[in-house]
């Protein structure tokens, strides 16, 4: 793999240019989602401050989960190009989505429901980076024909082992596929997130079972928590954003017809 390309005596990190590749798909996803549902807002302004915030929430919860190695090597850990937690990314890109949705005037929900598959699309292409960086997010051993070995990565090894990054690749390009389409017609507010939290926290929760991340918690990583509170956030938010449509088209029904006068 190449976890650096060298032109002359600049070097350009692959992780990174895959990251900036991710950015601009997943912002002509959610471009062409603004112009179908006609929502008048900037999408690249939109993407960029979500990529920043999901690059700093991304680092910040992956030194925060090693708090002794944060005290011990802080600017060394902080400044390290490997080393990005999903969900981190994920806490701060939706912040920043929630506050872009009120200035553009479709809603905190409203926003992240938009913005889903462009996510999903995203986060896809940014795993390869991790694909040629080699940077240790790939999977366990295997002897299955499609197995890769990093033995120039950041993380190197010369075994040959599961290509994660291409799986979860694949399965993100299906959920973005699969919003998209949900999309097409209007669904109550907050579905299409809820929805998106639980295929990509499913996703995730599953491809950790081959990844090497310790095992931490009840024989599963920090990441595999992190999917199962990202299902249940998003579980809870299919019911609410149900249940508050129902209310809502209930109240319409009951809201007594107008009467004219004629005289």
């Amino acid at each position: 793999m190449y976890p650096f390309i060298h032109i002359g005596h600049f070097e350009i990190g692959t992780f990174g240019l895959m990251l900036w590749l991710a950015a601009v798909s997943g912002c002509w996803v959610l471009y062409k989602n603004f112009q179908r549902k006609g929502v008048e807002a900037d999408a690249i302004n939109i993407t960029a401050l979500a990529t920043v915030a999901g690059i700093v929430g991304a680092k910040l919860w992956h030194v925060l989960e090693s708090p002794h190695m944060l005290m011990q090597h802080p600017l060394s850990l902080l400044l390290d190009r490997a080393g990005f937690a999903w969900f981190g990314g994920l806490v701060g890109a939706i912040l920043v989505l929630m506050w872009q949705g009120r200035v553009a005037k479709v809603g905190a929900l409203g926003m992240l429901d938009l913005a889903a598959p462009a996510a999903a699309v995203g986060y896809g292409v940014g795993r390869l980076g991790c694909l040629l960086s080699g940077d240790g997010d790939y999977g366990t051993a295997t002897s299955l024909p499609w197995g890769v070995s990093f033995p120039n990565g950041l993380v190197p090894t010369t075994q040959h082992v599961h290509p994660t990054p291409v799986y979860e690749l694949i399965a993100a390009f299906l959920i973005a596929a699969y919003l998209w389409r949900r999309a097409r017609v209007d669904k109550p507010l907050g579905q299409i997130t809820g929805e998106y939290l639980v295929w990509t926290g499913l996703a995730r929760f599953l491809v950790e079972f081959i990844r090497i991340n310790p095992r931490i918690y009840f024989g599963m990583s920090n990441a595999q928590i992190a999917s199962i509170g990202s299902m249940i956030v998003g579980a809870g938010l299919i019911a609410w954003a149900q249940r508050h449509a129902s209310t809502r088209t209930q109240a319409r029904s009951h809201k007594p017809a107008a009467h004219t006068v004629s005289g």
